[in-house]
C-alpha cells in the first residue's frame, strides 16, 4: 500500500541506543527493578502523564491483563467493556477469569456510553474498562458516576491515546489505571510493548510484581504473576520515541485540520471533531459514511490509500464471543457498518491529503 493507515518512524537515535545495547550484551530487563532503559522509559512516561508511578511491560494487552490481576479481578467477577474496539480489552477480562460485559458506544466519538454503562452494573461489576477510541477521551468522570463511584475500579484502555488530553488532564491518569500500547500502528513504537499508569503507590507495586511472576527480592513469590517484563531494547526505542510524540502529534493534527477542512461540506459524510476542552492525539481519522462505505473504502484502496475499517465485526459478533453473549448494541452495530478511518500519520503528504477528499467527495457524488 503506497499509503498505509499507519507507518512507524525510527531515526538515527533509535538504531543507535539499540545497537549500543546489542554490543553491550544488555537485551532484557532485570527481573524486579527493569533496565536502566526501562526506568528512563518509565520515568519520561511518569513526567508526561504526571502521576505517582509508570510500570513498563511487553504489549498493551499485558498492561490490561496486570491491572486486572492486581485489582483482584477474578472468576465470579464481571468487568464492563466496550464491543466496538480491539479484541484485546474484552480477551485480557476472558484471560483473568472474569465475563466481560459488553456496553454500548456514544455516535458522537465512539466511546463508551456512560447511560449504558448504568445499565448494565451488577451485584458482580468488579471494573469497567473504557476505551479511549482513536484517540478520541471517553468520558470517565460520567462513567465513574454510573458505576456509583467506590468498589467499582476504572481500568482506562488508553491503547490509542497517549498525549490525548481532557481539560489538560492525560488519558490514562482518570481512572484508577490507565494502559498504553507501543505496537507500530500506535503514534509512538517500541516495536511491541506497553505501559501501566497509576496514582496509586502501593497498587503500582504490585503491579510490578505481577509483571515479574510476583516476586520483589529473589524468588519469594508473593502473588501471582507472569512474564510480562519489557525487554531493554523496547525501552531504548520508547525513550527517543518520546522526545518526538509532540511533533507527531503536531503532524496528525495538521492533516486532521486539512482533511476537515476539505470534507466538511461534502454530503453522506460525518468528519470528526474534537469537543471542547479536549484535545486529540489523531491517532486514527475515522469518518462515518452514510452510504456506500465498502465502495469508497474499495476505491481509496485501488488509488493506493490504506484506508481502513475499525472495527468490522464488533467484538461481540466475532466467533468466539458471538456464542458467549447475544447483547444487542444498536449504536455499536451502526458504527461498525459505517466507520471509515484515513492515513493522517506524519509520512502523508498534503498531497496525499487532497487527493483522499477529492476521491471521497467524487465518490459521494457517483
Amino acid at each position: 500500500m503506497r499509503v498505509p493507515i499507519n507507518k512507524p518512524f525510527f531515526g538515527e537515535e533509535e538504531a543507535r541506543e539499540v545497537h549500543q545495547l546489542v554490543i553491550g550484551g544488555t537485551l532484557t530487563t532485570s527481573a524486579t527493578e527493569g533496565g536502566r532503559k526501562v526506568r528512563e522509559f518509565e520515568e519520561g512516561l511518569r513526567k508526561l502523564l504526571r502521576c505517582k508511578d509508570v510500570i513498563a511491560v511487553n504489549s498493551g494487552t499485558s498492561a490490561l491483563m496486570a491491572s486486572l490481576m492486581a485489582l483482584g479481578v477474578g472468576p465470579g467477577d464481571e468487568v464492563i467493556v466496550p464491543s466496538f474496539t480491539f479484541a484485546a480489552t474484552a480477551n485480557s477480562v476472558r484471560a483473568v477469569g472474569a465475563t466481560p460485559v459488553f456496553a454500548d458506544v456514544r455516535l458522537s466519538d465512539y466511546t463508551m456510553d456512560p447511560d449504558d454503562v448504568k445499565r448494565k452494573v451488577t451485584s458482580r461489576t468488579k471494573a469497567v474498562v473504557p476505551v479511549h477510541l482513536y484517540g478520541h477521551v471517553a468520558d470517565v468522570k460520567a462513567i465513574r458516576e454510573a458505576v456509583g463511584g467506590e468498589g467499582v475500579s476504572i481500568v482506562e484502555d488508553a491503547a490509542q491515546s497517549l498525549g490525548s488530553t481532557s481539560l489538560g488532564v492525560q488519558t490514562g491518569t482518570m481512572g484508577d489505571v490507565g494502559c498504553f500500547s507501543f505496537y507500530p500502528s500506535k503514534v509512538i513504537s517500541t516495536g511491541e510493548g506497553g505501559a501501566i499508569s497509576t496514582n496509586d503507590v502501593e497498587l503500582g507495586m504490585k503491579l510490578r510484581m505481577v509483571r515479574n511472576h510476583g516476586m520483589v527480592k529473589g524468588y519469594d513469590t508473593t502473588v501471582l504473576g507472569l512474564n510480562l517484563r519489557m525487554p531493554e531494547m523496547e525501552a531504548a526505542i520508547g525513550v527517543e520515541q518520546l522526545k518526538r510524540l509532540e511533533g507527531f502529534i503536531e503532524a496528525r493534527r495538521r492533516n486532521a485540520q486539512q482533511l476537515t477542512r476539505s470534507l466538511e461540506r461534502a454530503e453522506g459524510i460525518r468528519v470528526p471533531r474534537e469537543e471542547e476542552g479536549k484535545r486529540f492525539n489523531w491517532y486514527l481519522y475515522t469518518i462515518f459514511v452514510k452510504e456506500g462505505r465498502d465502495r469508497l473504502l474499495r476505491r481509496l484502496r485501488e488509488r493506493g490509500y490504506g484506508a481502513t475499517v475499525y472495527y468490522d465485526p464488533p467484538v461481540h459478533r466475532t466467533p468466539y464471543y458471538r456464542v458467549l453473549s447475544d447483547v444487542k448494541l444498536p449504536v455499536t452495530d451502526e458504527a461498525s457498518a459505517h466507520v471509515l478511518s484515513l492515513p493522517i500519520h506524519p509520512f502523508v503528504t498534503e498531497a496525499d491529503i487532497d487527493e483522499m477528499a477529492n476521491l471521497i467527495k467524487a465518490d459521494e457524488k457517483a
